[in-house]
């Protein structure tokens, strides 16, 4: 059994990929590097602001982090908390196989 604590932590990783803008804005960020606000919202038709209220979800999960660059903040990637979200996503996977593995030798069973 997984603890509370653990689930929670899954849970905001996989809240923060959830949504379609949050997931194209990781999208962004991993095929182009680190962007300013003005260049994630150039193929949109949000607002600097929602873009914005989005980026900072991505953050609160650990997805991304804002760094100064002279007069702007440019949004990038942390790549080791994608990698996380995957090594998550693998355990879900071994246990949907271990799962059907067990189901096939039950309905196989003479």
């Amino acid at each position: 059994m997984v603890a509370k604590a653990s689930l929670g932590a899954k849970a905001i990783l996989f809240f923060a990929l959830g949504d379609p803008t949050r997931l194209g804005l990781v999208d962004h960020l991993a095929a182009g590097g680190a962007q300013s606000i003005t260049r994630l919202t150039e193929h949109t038709s949000m607002t600097r602001q929602a873009v914005t209220k989005h980026l900072h979800i991505l953050e609160e999960a650990g997805f991304v982090r804002s760094v100064r660059a002279g007069r702007e903040r440019l949004w990038e990637l942390r790549p080791r908390k994608v990698e996380e979200a995957k090594r998550h996503l693998e355990q879900i996977e071994a246990q949907w196989d271990a799962a059907l593995l067990r189901l096939k030798a039950f309905v196989e069973e003479p």
